[in-house]
């Protein structure tokens, strides 16, 4: 009896537990985890409080808004965004993330929303002017990105002495004003931020190596999110809530209609 008992006890608390952990999923259903890199200004950053802030952050955060759920953004590893978006840690990639026809393999894309580019930047005092001039040259990027299939997609890169790969871009600059590295190849948005804060330090060669656009990253085969959420953004472009928060971030309406 007494051992009866125990098994009926035991039963009860995994049923509560068991209740528990549905009730949880249900309230997670409504909240979105979006994975952004936390150095990558001005999309997605730190500021002097260490909060997370950019246009990428507002832009998401109205967009979840609109879609009825609340948002947790989730700093991660850039280089593992599409393994954190397909094991579910993440619901979307959203941070400055470029469409490739690579990344269309991996991931669903929402339309384009920001027009980029690949563009060189070295330091202001330098001589260099040209793709040309990187002949024999260092030149830094950050690791599994649009900047690194730039440069691979490029006949500069046979012409260089080397490059060095970093975690972010912040890495990358830095590197540059060392004098560790002769240029780096990094987004035209990000170098225009850093370019506007600090005007006397950095430049940007007039050629760039490829234009691109940016997009939100759903995992494969999840249209009923994509679908919503390119439902929310369409309503941002009509309401007038894209351009404001572009116009916070950029000075001027750049979302793409």
């Amino acid at each position: 009896m007494k051992r009866l008992s125990m098994l009926f006890l035991t039963s009860i608390m995994l049923l509560g537990i068991l209740a528990g952990c549905s009730s949880k999923s249900s309230s997670d259903s409504k909240t979105l985890t979006i994975g952004v890199d936390d150095s990558f200004a001005p999309m997605g950053f730190r500021d002097k409080d260490n909060n997370l802030v950019g246009f990428d952050i507002d832009y998401a955060k109205a967009a979840a808004k609109k879609m009825g759920y609340k948002v947790d953004i989730q700093p991660i590893e850039w280089k593992a965004k599409e393994s954190e978006l397909n094991s579910g840690r993440i619901d979307l990639i959203w941070n400055g993330y470029t469409i490739t026809d690579e990344r269309k393999k991996k991931v669903d894309f929402s339309k384009p929303y920001l027009k980029n580019a690949q563009v060189v930047a070295t330091l202001a005092k330098t001589d260099l002017s040209s793709l040309n001039d990187l002949k024999g040259k260092i030149v830094g990027l950050q690791a599994q990105s649009s900047a690194a299939d730039a440069l691979d997609a490029s006949p500069v890169k046979a012409t260089l002495k080397s490059t060095s790969e970093y975690a972010n871009n912040v890495m990358a600059l830095n590197d540059l004003k060392s004098g560790r590295t002769d240029a780096v190849i990094i987004d035209e948005v990000v170098i225009d931020y850093y370019m506007a804060k600090d005007p006397d330090t950095f430049k940007v060669l007039d050629e760039s190596l490829s234009p691109e656009e940016y997009g939100v990253g759903v995992k494969k085969g999840n249209e009923k999110l994509l679908n919503k959420l390119q439902k929310a953004l369409d309503s941002m472009n009509e309401d007038g809530t894209a351009k404001k928060i572009s116009n916070k971030w950029f000075g001027e309406d750049k979302v793409l209609k």
